[in-house]
């Protein structure tokens, strides 16, 4: 799959592991459609990436229409890279009482629904496309976590959430296989996003000092290099990457 002249949805494509992507994805010649919450984060990088945005959000089917109809509107849709999630933590029973259901309830709505919600809709649109030499008419990445497999102290809601992305990546490859397109997860460690950012520093020192080789905190570019091998790849399907230094989880 070449990716220069192809259109690609990125979600949270304003920051983190998803402008990283979309960032690549431009340098490489691809046309890229931005699909997130944060507006002016979003129409920036868009602007500078020669792209476009849609404000998105993923759980909601109109939201994922319209960045869909975004991107065949630019021309042939043959990928798509779930970015957008959110990571709040909460313990099972904490000093407070219970776990928020509400909370619970939208991790699992914007993490595991929204990703299977832009996946069935991009798929639908991709596979009305004219075949590659290769067979593919598109190829579905979405990002899971090392914690779906290594859950830490208050991550039931988030470990949930990517647990069920790590599930669905083999029945979706599976299903679509017909239709000649791939479906593939990643699944990150720690890596520096605006979500680890937001931690005190001696925290994130430590973080980093905990994997194992190389000792640092990943990338977004290191995220978007595997994304580009995976586009790129057409023996790569239905299967699961942990990308992170062969960290596995403490349980804090």
């Amino acid at each position: 799959m070449d990716i220069a002249g192809k259109v690609f949805i990125v979600t949270g494509g304003a920051s983190g592991l998803g402008e990283g992507t979309a960032r690549m994805l431009a340098r490489e010649g691809g046309k890229v459609v931005i699909a997130d919450l944060q507006d002016d984060k979003g129409r920036a990088v868009a602007a500078e990436i020669g792209g476009a945005y849609v404000h998105c959000d993923v759980s909601q089917e109109a939201d994922a229409q319209a960045a869909v109809a975004q991107a065949v509107s630019m021309g042939k849709l043959v990928g798509l890279v779930n970015c957008a999630g959110i990571a709040p933590a909460m313990k099972t029973v904490g000093k407070d009482g219970a776990h928020s259901l509400a909370v619970f309830t939208k991790t699992i709505m914007v993490n595991l629904v929204g990703t299977f919600n832009m996946i069935r809709l991009a798929a639908e649109a991709m596979a009305k496309n004219a075949p590659e030499p290769t067979g593919e008419r598109g190829v579905l990445i979405s990002t899971a976590s090392v914690a779906a497999y290594d859950g830490q102290i208050g991550q039931a809601a988030y470990s949930a959430s990517k647990g069920g992305v790590v599930g669905m990546t083999l029945p979706i490859a599976r299903d679509l296989a017909r239709n000649g397109i791939r479906n593939m997860t990643i699944a990150p460690g720690i890596f520096g996003t605006p979500m680890l950012f937001s931690m005190p520093k001696e925290v994130q020192d430590a973080l980093a000092a905990s994997v194992p080789f190389p000792s640092r905190l990943g990338t977004p570019e290191d995220y978007a290099k595997l994304v580009k091998h995976i586009i790129e790849n057409d023996m790569l399907n239905g299967e699961v990457i942990r990308l992170d230094g062969a960290i596995r989880l403490a349980p804090k």
